[in-house]
């Protein structure tokens, strides 16, 4: 089975409540694209976070993601990526 990794970009929008709620993540071809994307998002949201996450499609066997960068304001627990 090959392993892949996903970069991805994802954006923060705050809600009426006050919550923070992560809107449509964009997949990026490496992690320097990831990160300069959620740059890019976070300008008008609440903000953004670029992150990479590795494994095996096939099995839908994924490592936890791993933070690459962070802009604004996003939920102090990212654990759910």
């Amino acid at each position: 089975m090959a392993r892949i990794t996903y970069y991805v970009a994802l954006p923060f929008v705050r809600g009426d409540d006050g919550s923070l709620a992560a809107e449509g993540g964009v997949e990026c071809p490496s992690p320097h694209a990831a990160v300069g994307r959620a740059r890019t998002m976070a300008h008008g949201k609440a903000g953004a976070v670029a992150f990479s996450r590795s494994g095996e499609p096939e099995l839908g066997d994924f490592d936890p993601a791993v933070v690459l960068a962070v802009f604004g304001e996003v939920p102090a627990d990212l654990s759910e990526l």
